[in-house]
């Protein structure tokens, strides 16, 4: 069994409602249907489990949740600054581009991360060689995804300190990092509740 388009609508269905660009939304889905196949995930359910890193305890929070978190937060922030700046803004967002960066952001978190055959999880052995930023990049550009897409994907983490971001960019590692650095700071104990 593989994961298909209808799965991936189906998961991000009010996300993919969101996109004006109907070819744009195609072009997401194309990329996680091809992100779960190179990395031998086959179910819906599997992609709801799956953590969204391995670097802290994700307390339950799945790749999935978290990935919707990440591109709501993005445009939660987006909205604020259109809404309370706006005729002023002085930064125009595109928010298709900002919504299919956000669902994109983690895609190849799907090679990096592979079932481990006991019932868990591990690096992949491509995950060695590229963190998801890269491969997802890659992954975007080959399936014919908008360079601004392709670069939020790509900058969205620490691969893209001190570079040239779009504002789409800064506003989906803003969310990324929000969802992020609590469950950091918890594990560390510094988090202050």
């Amino acid at each position: 069994m593989a994961i298909g388009a209808g799965d991936i609508r189906e998961l991000f269905a009010a996300e993919l409602d969101l996109l004006r660009d109907r070819e744009l939304a195609d072009k997401v889905v194309r990329c996680w249907v091809e992100a779960a196949a190179l990395g031998h995930w086959h179910s819906r359910e599997e992609l709801e489990r799956m953590p969204f890193t391995l670097l802290v305890d994700c307390q339950g929070i799945g790749f999935i949740a978290h990935t919707k978190a990440v591109t709501w937060g993005a445009l939660g922030l987006a909205r604020a600054l259109l809404q309370v700046y706006g005729e002023a803004n002085p930064i125009p967002i595109d928010l298709d581009h900002l919504v299919a960066g956000g669902l994109l952001h983690d895609v190849t978190k799907l090679v990096e991360i592979e079932p481990d055959g006991a019932g868990g999880v591990r690096r992949s052995r491509q995950g060695m060689f590229f963190r998801h930023p890269i491969s997802g990049a890659m992954l975007a550009g080959r399936v014919g995804l908008p360079d601004p897409v392709v670069h939020a994907i790509a900058v969205h983490a620490r691969e893209g300190e001190g570079s040239h971001q779009t504002i789409e960019a800064i506003l989906i590692h803003q969310a990324d990092f929000a969802a992020f650095n609590p469950l950091k700071l918890d594990s560390q104990g510094k988090l202050i509740r």
